[in-house]
Formats: C-alpha cells, structure tokens, sequence
C-alpha cells in the first residue's frame, strides 16, 4: 500500500524555493533545464500514487527530477527525452542519488517520446504504475537571469535545446498537440491496467490578453487515447504563509503582469499549475470502475480564483 497523505487537492509544493529543494540532491548542471518540475511536487506525486518498488515513468524527463525522486523515494524511474544534452544531466543526477546510499533503480533514455514503447526495454511493458510528466509550454522560459553593471540583463539557460531535434518546444500549438497525444498513447500501451497517468501544466499566453487553456487542450488529448479522469488539483508554486499567498514569481513574471495592468488588462501573477490525474482502465469497456479513495475529479475547480498571487 502507498503511504497514506493528507487528501486534498492543493497541494503546497512550493513552501520551500526551488533553488532549496535541489539543493545537495542535483548536481549544478541541471540549472541548464529551462523548464525543471518542482522536486516537492513530483515527491507529493509519487507518494500519492505508488508504492515503494513501483516503476515510474517520465516519457519526457529533462534534467530527471521525475526519476530522482522516484529514486529517493524506493521506487524505480525511467525517463525520456528527446535532448542528449539532458539525459546526460539526468543520468549524473541519479547517480548522485546512488552515491546519497538510495540504491532503487533509475535509467534516462535518450530518444523521442513520441516512439516510448520502442525506446524502453520489453520488461517495463505493463509494469509501469505512474505515469508523470510536464509538456513544454513553449521554446523559451525565463531562465537564469544576472544583471551585469553596464551591460544590462542577460539571460541563460532559457532555451530548450536543439531546434532541428524534434523538440515539441519549438513545433508550434497543433504539433504540440499531436505530438503529446502520441506521447500519451504510448504511456498507455505501458502503464499496468490501472496504472496512473499525471500531468502538471498552467494555461500560457500569446499577448497579454489572450490567455490558452493549454491544461484542458492536454487533458481532451489524453482522454482521447483512452485514459480515465480521476481528478483535477492544484500544486501551488507559491507558499503559504498565516493564510496569505507568496509569490515566488519572477522579475519578467512581474514586469510583464505590471505592464498588462497599466494597459487595463487585470492580468495576475500565475502561483500554481493544473494537476491532472488519469489512470489506465483496469477493466473492460462498459463496466463501471471503481476509482477509489481519491476520486475527486475537479473538486479543486472552484479554489483556482483563490491560488492567483496578486502583486
């Protein structure tokens, strides 16, 4: 059985900064993600989820940190990704966990996820319990940021990787789309009957006021390929503090809603990410599953208002 959590759908992922929760267990390199999850957040998931000994997959793991803390927390990780650059940065960041003493296995492959059953070995077919990964919201994010006297701001680490490569990063919206539902199938052919499928996503925008519910855009596309809901949280990337939001937003984050607000656009600062849960049906078609102690399916639909930070 899996540890029992507290069952709620906010999740409070980001009580501690991002910088604090990778602190000894990656190795520096991995600053060169632009898009790194929260380790707090794949822990939450993977306690939630699976028990010690289950095999957890990320079809497109980055830098690893599905598979580190899959790995520091006794279960097995397997992780595509489409970039040689970061399963490389991956794979040293499981071995780092080995050297921590944590002996549970984990592997990074490199590869297109959009091909997953033919990158991963035969033996992990149907043995997969949890599926958890982030698309890419686009080719760039905010990176590292260091303002050099004189020279003015300069970003690093910002960029996906190689654009030639296949990266879903730089294919544009419906490619974006069609290439996570083939992701997605592919998870399904090896998740076990009853296995979970997770995304974590946040709705991105175009210009200021055009705001793409890109969550619900990839939740129609898994339940397309014939996942099961089960439920809808809300992982907090900002903390709590005495009832009040935090932000930990950064300084283009807040230069941009700033701007928006002085043109009128009541923009606020984004402070979680949608958690979509789904699982692999454990029974034929037309009989009524049994979803368990969790089933809350959109049960955090009415608090998104209440998890905006305002700045």
């Amino acid at each position: 059985m899996a540890e029992q959590i507290p069952v709620t759908s906010v999740w409070l992922t980001c009580q501690r900064p991002a910088r604090e929760q990778r602190r000894g267990r990656y190795v520096d390199e991995t600053a060169r993600h632009p898009g790194k999850m929260l380790p707090d957040l794949a822990a939450h998931v993977i306690t939630a989820y699976t028990a010690p000994g289950d095999l957890v997959l990320d079809p497109m793991c980055g830098s690893g940190t599905t598979l580190v803390e899959a790995v520091r927390s006794a279960r097995d990780g397997i992780g595509v990704d489409i970039e040689p650059t970061f399963t490389a940065i991956a794979q040293a960041n499981l071995a780092l966990a080995a050297a921590h003493g944590y002996p549970s296995w984990g592997q990074a492959v490199t590869g297109d996820g959009r091909n997953l059953a033919a990158l991963l070995p035969a033996s992990t077919h149907g043995k997969v319990s949890l599926v958890l990964t982030s698309p890419p919201y686009g080719r760039s994010t905010h990176g590292i940021v260091r303002n050099a006297p004189g020279t003015g701001v300069h970003k690093r680490h910002h960029l996906y990787g190689d654009r030639g490569a296949g990266n879903l990063a730089y294919l544009g919206w419906d490619q974006l789309l069609d290439g996570w539902r083939q992701i997605v199938a592919g998870c399904r052919q090896v998740l076990r009957p009853g296995g979970v499928f997770v995304f974590t996503c946040r709705p991105v925008r175009r210009t200021r006021d055009d705001l793409i519910d890109l969550p619900g855009e990839l939740f129609a596309a898994a339940m397309s390929v014939g996942l099961e809901p089960v439920e809808r949280c809300v992982a907090l990337l900002a903390a709590v503090r005495d009832g009040q939001i935090i932000h930990r937003a950064s300084m283009f984050a807040l230069m941009a809603v700033r701007k928006a607000r002085a043109d009128g656009i009541p923009v606020a600062v984004v402070a979680h990410e949608d958690v979509y849960v789904l699982r692999k049906p454990s029974q034929p078609a037309g009989s009524s599953p049994r979803l368990g102690r969790r089933r809350r399916m959109n049960a955090a639909a009415e608090l998104r208002c209440q998890v905006r930070a305002r700045c």
